[in-house]
């Protein structure tokens, strides 16, 4: 098991690696140990405040074959990143504009299946040839859920790995999974929660993380940084079936309030 774990560690320096240093855009993945999280909510409504900091975004929808970002920002693509990949069309034609400005989205194809034999699909070179145009400030990767290949795929490419959580037993067992397989290689995961009843149970619940690193002798460099939390609330669930932002729409809301905290810290720790 540990040595599986050393292997696809292994793996994620290599892969950073190789990903345009050179370019301006920052790239964050934006992952989670389990499904239903809200992490594709969060990842598309910190794109807006992003957006509104006059920062120029980018949103890679890399859930692969659940691909739902275009639903947040009511898109219909006619092509997506696996056409730019299978050759049938340029990269100009996955960029598309959102109805907010500075946004611009990346789609993904619901249903599809991926295959490690079809060569076409190299995903670091869809992250390179992205940032590579050095039109973005920031490229934000929403993964899948779980720690599959694929996911695998997208934690290699960057040192900015944003895990999002709740604070369900089994979220956090699938986060401390997280947690081990990245702090071989790497010394920094970003943490947040989501759907939270007190406001201080973040902190709290990312204090006894540290403490099982540590007795469990994780990597002594590795950090696990608490970046906030946002409160169970309607008006999450309420906009996103409306096809709209919460962040927009509710700017005042609490969940807004607290991830435009978020959104501060995320900034501050980028590399």
């Amino acid at each position: 098991m540990f040595d599986k774990i050393s292997t696809q560690a292994n793996n994620l320096v290599s892969l950073t690696n190789r990903i345009n240093s050179h370019s301006k855009t920052k790239v964050v993945v934006i992952t989670s140990g389990k499904g239903g999280v809200g992490k594709s909510t969060l990842t598309a409504n910190i794109a807006y405040l992003l957006s509104q900091k006059k920062k120029k975004i980018a949103v890679l929808d890399a859930d692969i074959g659940l691909a739902n970002l275009q639903v947040f920002f009511n898109l219909r693509p006619k092509k997506t990143y696996f056409d730019y990949l299978e050759g049938i069309c340029g990269i100009e034609e996955i960029l598309l504009r959102t109805n907010y400005n500075n946004i611009t989205l990346i789609a993904g194809k619901s249903g599809y299946q991926y295959s490690k034999i079809n060569n076409s699909m190299h995903f670091d070179r869809l992250v390179n040839d992205i940032i590579s145009l050095n039109r973005y400030d920031i490229l934000l990767v929403d993964t899948g859920a779980g720690l599959n290949e694929q996911v695998q795929e997208f934690l290699k490419m960057t040192d900015n790995i944003l895990a999002v959580t709740t604070t369900d037993p089994s979220a956090l067992t699938d986060v401390y999974a997280l947690m081990k397989m990245i702090s071989l290689k790497k010394n920094k995961l970003m943490l947040c929660f989501n759907f939270t009843a007190k406001y201080d149970i973040g902190a709290l619940i990312t204090k006894s993380l540290k403490n099982l690193a540590l007795k469990n002798k994780l990597n002594r460099n590795f950090m696990v940084q608490y970046v906030g939390n946002i409160s169970q609330t309607n008006s999450i669930s309420t906009t996103s079936r409306l096809r709209k932002l919460f962040t927009k729409e509710l700017s005042r809301d609490i969940a807004s309030l607290e991830l435009g905290i978020i959104v501060e810290n995320l900034l501050k720790s980028l590399k």
